[in-house]
């Protein structure tokens, strides 16, 4: 077979780094975004807090608008000001969307060979594990049986249930301690982890759970008694409530019933967070604040810890000097540094990058919302979508959506997640579009003060919200439970 040459035209597309940094910038939230300045500036020594007394927002942001400027949106100006990104960004959504962004193209911009690991450790629920360990300690058992429970303790969730397999255990002792057992051994030394404090851990599911920690109550009534049957012979049927199931059954009634209920609401369905309770509850940091004066709200993008940025003088010193020289280690050197600074002033720009498109989006959602944030009242909410706020700022969808997701706004009214400012349009009996929230609120107002006895089916909600002008389908009216997190009727009935 000859050999043959040939030329050919192809169009690839590369994606430079400095996009896919600002786009990665551009989706986090406040306390995500303090972290990843924290990891650049120990990894990038070019980069350094501007420990400057004032620095002013042109300095430190550009020619972009200041974020606490209450001036009215201008569109035109906006529109020339994307338009200048748009390209860059579009292509940073169609490659990011296409697939996940490999390690190496990120990082490859801040670090090489030379520069210094670290290896990070993440402890979680270190008390809840060694409280477990300590009670193993005290067991009269064998030093296989101490290797098996420790592992067992191991592989417990943050809820405290045991969801790997026995086998799959055997498996692993035998691979990574050389600890060859059985099943029944294995099994052996989670009952007895199963009698340890709190009540309940060890558990494979739910259903065992609570039936370890029945098992444990001191004062064995018959009310006890009776949860336990139903636990461990009804369990489908109580979690789904057909109470009379359960009442024919065990011919009882239902006051008999309601002790049981009684019973089982007082266990614990999550006991390996007992000891942890508040210690993973986050707070939440808003990217926004909106504060009214004399009826015209104000924006502002809140800067909390964030630091001020600026490339090391030290560092664009030594890229003289060493430029300067001509031996080879000089040149090395020169070419290491060089990349530093480039990797400080693409992060730099890339904060700057994503400020900006942050002020622009939120302007334009102030200004779409406007007559919400300046009365609070819901009834006010428009029908937005992420179309809306692209197509008036010039960014593509995926842009805006990257934006507003996991990034709160503080009002006087309270603070929000962003995407719950995208709403659906929904139609009164007059044909007046409002916002689907609107119709949420009055929705869960209803549930809220339905009789619990004879909860309302979504048949009876949808009558309801016709009476008040709503027009909604059952499905439609099912769908708005659903995002509410509101279970059928059968769900939220009580028995008390």
């Amino acid at each position: 077979m000859a050999l043959k040459q040939s030329q050919s035209i192809k169009l690839a597309q590369k994606l430079l780094p400095q996009q896919i940094l600002v786009m990665k910038l551009l989706q986090m939230p406040m306390l995500a975004l303090e972290e990843r300045i924290k990891e650049e500036l120990e990894a990038n020594p070019a980069l350094e807090e501007d420990n400057s007394e004032t620095v002013t927002d042109e300095e430190l942001y550009g020619n972009n608008e200041n974020a606490d400027s209450t001036e009215e949106y201008d569109e035109n100006g906006d529109l020339k000001e994307a338009e200048e990104r748009k390209t860059s960004m579009d292509d940073a959504e169609e490659y990011m969307d296409a697939a996940e962004l490999d390690s190496y193209k990120y990082d490859v911009v801040n670090k090489s060979p030379d520069d210094e690991s670290r290896e990070f450790v993440v402890v979680d629920s270190s008390d809840f594990q060694e409280l477990l360990e300590q009670q193993l300690a005290l067991k009269d058992i064998s030093e296989k049986e101490y290797t098996i429970g420790t592992y067992i303790i191991g592989c417990l969730d943050e809820d405290g249930y045991l969801r790997r397999e026995l086998d799959l255990i055997t498996d692993d002792l035998a691979f990574n301690y050389n600890v060859h057992a059985t099943i029944h051994e294995v099994e052996h030394v989670l009952k007895i982890i199963q009698t340890f404090d709190p009540a309940g851990v060890g558990a494979r599911n739910l259903q065992e759970c609570l039936l370890l920690q029945l098992e444990r109550k001191t004062d064995q009534t018959r009310e006890v008694a009776l949860a336990m049957k139903v636990i461990k012979h009804q369990m489908e049927e109580f979690s789904k409530k057909h109470y009379e199931k359960i009442l024919t059954r065990w011919e009882i009634d239902e006051e008999d019933l309601k002790d049981i209920i009684e019973e089982i609401k007082h266990l614990n369905p999550r006991p390996g967070n007992s000891n942890n309770k508040g210690e993973n509850v986050s707070a939440v940091v808003p990217d926004f604040i909106i504060s009214v004066a004399d009826g015209k709200p104000e924006l502002s993008i809140n800067g909390r810890n964030l630091p001020d940025l600026k490339i090391s003088k030290d560092y664009t010193e030594m890229l003289k000097d060493y430029s300067q020289s001509k031996d080879k280690s000089s040149r090395e050197a020169s070419g290491f540094i060089k990349n530093k600074i480039e990797g400080a002033s693409w992060f730099i720009e890339a904060i700057q990058e994503r400020y900006a498109t942050l002020a622009l989006c939120m302007k334009c959602i102030l200004e779409l919302q406007y007559d919400y944030f300046s009365t609070g009242d819901d009834s006010k909410l428009k029908p937005m979508g992420l179309k809306d706020v692209a197509s008036r700022v010039n960014l593509d969808v995926s842009t805006v959506s990257r934006m507003t997701n996991s990034k709160y706004v503080q009002t006087p009214y309270g603070t929000f997640l962003l995407k719950t400012f995208f709403t659906e349009k929904a139609n009164t009996d007059t044909g007046e579009e409002i916002s689907n929230r609107e119709v949420k609120n009055f929705l869960k107002e209803l549930i809220d003060t339905e009789d619990k006895k004879q909860p309302l089916s979504d048949d009876e909600l949808r009558e309801k919200l016709k009476e008040k002008g709503f027009n909604a389908a059952r499905r439609t009216i099912a769908k708005y439970r659903e995002q509410l997190e509101i279970p059928m009727a059968r769900m939220r009935r009580e028995i008390f």
